[in-house]
């Protein structure tokens, strides 16, 4: 009985933390969309690394959360699978932010 409400639980906020960080990522994309097309269509005053800077942030916050969907999911069903998929996670996670966070520093777009 308790097993399977902490199981429930766990499940709950699997869905939460998987929910909020696909509106971040999803949010990051639109914000980006829009800035740009200030950019192209109004001339808006403002800087392209600035844009992608922040599309990157969001993205890269974005990821956090499936982190902690994949830490929960674990923690649910504490398997080989799920702690290969925790591992996996964890390490497109970190190639992504490394990669990405090395390209906003390295290139110029204006």
């Amino acid at each position: 009985m308790v097993s399977d409400l902490f199981r429930n639980i766990l499940q709950f906020f699997e869905w939460v933390f998987e929910a909020i960080g696909t509106v971040i990522i999803i949010y990051g994309g639109l914000r980006a969309t829009f800035e740009l097309l200030l950019y192209e269509t109004l001339k808006k005053p403002c800087s392209l690394e600035e844009i992608r800077k922040k599309l990157t942030n969001k993205i890269l916050f974005g990821l956090e959360f499936y982190i902690v969907v994949a830490v929960l999911g674990t923690l649910r069903d504490p398997s080989l699978s799920e702690l290969v998929l925790l591992g996996i996670v964890v390490l497109i996670r970190t190639t992504l932010g490394y990669f990405l966070s090395k390209e906003v520093k390295e290139y110029q777009f204006d």
